[in-house]
């Protein structure tokens, strides 16, 4: 067991909308991510997911409103909530998800991460 440097790990991330594992418990995925842009509109059938904002801010639209997150604050996505993350500038985002999900949830597409890298 050591401890994880994010600002290390973060560095180490020179692409956007690339999830990578950094950690692993009780059968979920501790994954981080740099966002820059609009990513697609999805859903995932069978699980939630936890952002978490390390650096940076963004905000989570969903088809009704969009909420604002920054530094310092998370936001959990229920299963089966059609979703799309913004960012207008560079954020750095702590995933925290079951094993196997997919970035891209119900949509395949060049984004889509299958086996996401480990860090």
């Amino acid at each position: 067991m050591t401890g994880i440097d994010l600002r290390e790990k973060f560095a180490a991330i020179d692409t956007h909308w690339s999830p990578r594992i950094v950690a692993e418990l009780n059968g979920q995925h501790v994954k981080l991510v740099k966002f820059r842009g609009e990513f697609v509109w999805h859903h995932h059938d069978g699980e939630d997911e936890l952002f978490f904002v390390h650096r940076g801010r963004f905000r989570m639209e969903f088809r009704d409103r969009a909420v604002e997150l920054e530094a310092g604050e998370m936001i959990v996505v229920p299963r089966g909530v059609e979703h799309r993350p913004v960012a207008d500038e560079e954020v750095e985002v702590v995933l925290f998800e079951p094993a196997g999900t997919l970035n891209t949830g119900n949509v395949i597409d060049e984004r889509t991460v299958h086996e996401p890298a480990r860090l």
